[in-house]
């Protein structure tokens, strides 16, 4: 991401890990236990050894596919990314090696900050959602999700806007 003048990097935000690792943990699991479930039912009724290639390949195809989805899943954690800066907030998303959406709000237009937490998990594990509501009435606002600890980057996103303000004002104009 590349910063304008004057600019530095405050904070960078990701996802709660709980976002990344339940969902990896079943990718995993659906990757490995199926083709071993097979491939022991096959050998306890004796025939494993008489397939050869025709259980191989399915079992291949198979790990490789699930496997696919679980790096594609942390691919996607990794590049699901918001960074306050000392003017802006940035929202990068990049799902795929051939796809990204990047938006950025000035601290200045940010009007109003709220923290959602929704469940006895985000609250549990001290997550959730930091909503953004800027001057612009096409926008829905910025929503940083998921993101851990959201009241301590509601309080980085008010004071750093608190202060690009005071920066940006001139008394009498």
């Amino acid at each position: 991401m590349p910063l304008q003048g004057g600019e530095t990097v405050v904070r960078l935000c990701r996802r709660h890990w709980w976002f990344l690792w339940p969902f990896t943990v079943w990718l995993i699991i659906v990757t490995f236990v199926p083709p071993a479930i097979a491939a022991a039912a096959l050998d306890a009724i004796g025939i494993l050894d008489d397939l050869g290639l025709f259980a191989t390949i399915p079992a291949v195809l198979w790990i490789g596919y699930w496997g696919f989805r679980a790096v594609m899943n942390w691919y996607r954690y990794q590049n699901d990314i918001w960074v306050v800066t000392n003017q802006r907030i940035v929202d990068s998303f990049k799902p795929h090696p051939f796809s990204k959406r990047v938006s950025t709000a000035d601290l200045v237009n940010v009007q109003d900050i709220n923290v959602v937490k929704k469940g006895l998990t985000s609250t549990m594990l001290n997550y959730g959602d930091v909503v953004c509501k800027t001057a612009s009435a096409a926008s829905e606002g910025f929503v940083i999700g998921g993101v851990p600890n959201p009241e301590e980057v509601q309080l980085l996103i008010d004071a750093e806007r608190d202060r690009e303000r005071k920066s940006t004002f001139t008394p009498g104009t």
